[in-house]
């Protein structure tokens, strides 16, 4: 398509408006030009260079449209806005505290980034572990380093509690959901039912006395989305849909990357959250991930977000088999 072709498509858009509407000025003058070439052969020369001139600022101003319709485009497919979920899998009590600690790891390692964290739900226990949780996450690139953390984490180690020294095995899920501008379905009204609930914790009387908390399920598929976050009803309202939006269409998007698995070369991994992606061995001071075949030393360390080597060994796509310190 033309950039004529897209002009009322550009002038809807803010960052392309007043370039949109430059250029049809552009476009009117260079009409006119042409016109009085046509009445008058004389002017051939100044018509040339003024014609010439229109030329380069149409130009420019395609070049300037271009630059920003291709950092759209980058930006609706790495969104600099994410949900992160944890759930506690397998594991009892164990499960629901390593779920906290991978939480905590992804905070960290957002303060670092420099990124904004907040908490949109939080479901705890007694012991301060979580059932399930989930964050929104804003900054610069951070679909384009989370997006392979989505899967099942197992932790290997000896519980507190544990008397005879043994092993347990624990897992957490994570799903990292990117909220996009632009999604190819809409969700129909009728297929939602929504709960209301008066929210826990920070956040005032009003949060307390009045049922601001929203859960929305989506009857076909069965999901749900809870929000706490806001103060008002309307408010987490609003961010549980578009949640439940991103959501849905992680799982379209999971059910197309596995019908089409065998031709993803260079891809690590579906994004599904039930697949398996990386151990935390606590005895052998190891955190191995499975898709690239790559362990690092220091649990401690990465607990508290230092996990850049392994945001970066998994955006190179780099195998390799040998331990890294």
């Amino acid at each position: 398509m033309s950039l004529i072709d897209k002009l009322s498509e550009l002038k809807k858009n803010h960052q392309t408006s007043y370039l949109a509407e430059s250029y049809e000025k552009l476009l009117r003058e260079e009409e006119e030009v042409r016109k009085m070439l046509e009445s008058d052969g004389s002017l051939h020369d100044m018509a040339a260079e003024e014609l010439a001139n229109i030329e380069t600022q149409k130009e420019g101003i395609e070049t300037q449209i271009k630059s920003i319709e291709d950092k759209e485009k980058e930006q609706e497919e790495f969104p600099n806005e994410v949900v992160l979920e944890v759930r506690a899998g397998a594991g009892g009590d164990e499960a629901s505290l390593f779920a906290w600690q991978i939480a905590h790891m992804y905070e960290r390692y957002a303060e670092v980034q420099k990124w904004n964290w907040k908490i949109n739900y939080e479901s705890t226990n007694e012991i301060g572990g979580y059932k399930e949780a989930s964050f929104e996450i804003k900054g610069t690139d951070v679909y384009k380093k989370l997006r392979y953390e989505t899967g099942v984490h197992r932790v290997q180690r000896i519980p507190g509690t544990e008397k005879n020294g043994r092993i347990h095995t624990s897992t957490a899920s994570v799903a990292i959901l990117p909220i996009k501008k632009k999604n190819t379905f809409v969700i129909n009204p009728t297929d939602l039912e929504m709960e209301y609930s008066r929210s826990g914790g920070a956040g005032g009387q009003n949060v307390n006395k009045v049922e601001t908390a929203v859960r929305l399920i989506h009857k076909p598929t069965g999901l749900d989305v809870r929000c706490t976050s806001e103060r008002s009803q309307l408010a987490n309202r609003e961010k549980a849909m578009l949640i439940l939006t991103a959501k849905i269409q992680q799982m379209k998007d999971e059910e197309e990357a596995k019908k089409y698995s065998a031709d993803r070369k260079g891809q690590i991994g579906t994004g599904d959250r039930s697949e398996k992606i990386r151990t935390y061995n606590y005895p052998q001071d190891r955190v191995t991930d499975h898709r690239i075949k790559q362990s690092w030393s220091n649990i401690p360390s990465i607990m508290e977000g230092r996990i850049d080597k392994i945001i970066e060994a998994l955006e190179s796509g780099t195998v390799g088999d040998s331990d890294e310190e």
